[in-house]
């Protein structure tokens, strides 16, 4: 058997036409980039992000995550006066075991971290609740340190999921506002 190729053949002109009609429709769709230099509250400009205080967030975790936050939302440092206050729930941790071989030993491990963000104003009103959660897997292998250490990684990239959750959940809570 033999595989034919099928060409269509556009003339440049219908195509630059039909291009041109598709930028047109989605220019009047009433799209917004949510980042980068055209959009209304970009996290890098945008004053909201920067009025906003993250409060202390217990435990180790907590403390690698608060770290992310602030990473993303203050660029030009901590707010002086905050507008907002963005308060994360103790960071709850869950792990389970996958591949398990036949003489009963996990080779795979998958690691949940579960919080709550709450944004509130300056008069304790909350303005928005919102559940995060990310999974990451691991091996686990004969080496308890190689284990350990790679457990730790896993930690760090869903904590670093769970932060971006956060600044994503912000900015979509500031884009909406009038």
């Amino acid at each position: 058997m033999t595989t034919h190729q099928m060409t269509i053949n556009i003339p440049f002109s219908k195509f630059f036409l039909l291009l041109c009609l598709c930028g047109l429709m989605l220019s009047g769709c009433g799209f917004q980039p949510m980042h980068g230099q055209f959009s209304q509250s970009a996290v890098k400009n945008s004053p909201t992000h920067q009025s906003i205080k993250i409060d202390i967030i217990p435990d180790r975790s907590g403390q690698i995550l608060r770290n992310d936050l602030m990473d993303r939302l203050y660029v030009y440092g901590e707010p002086t006066a905050p507008l907002y206050t963005l308060t994360i729930a103790p960071i709850k941790e869950s792990t389970r075991d996958l591949a398990i071989t036949k003489s009963s030993e996990a080779t795979r491990a998958q690691l949940w971290l579960t919080t709550t963000m709450t944004l509130k104003n300056n008069s304790g009103e909350v303005l928005l609740t919102r559940d995060l959660r990310s999974t990451a897997s691991y091996n686990t292998l004969e080496s308890e340190f190689a284990t350990r250490v790679t457990e730790k990684s896993a930690r760090e990239s869903a904590l670093g999921d769970l932060a971006r959750q956060a600044e994503l959940n912000l900015t979509l809570y500031f884009n909406q506002k009038p």
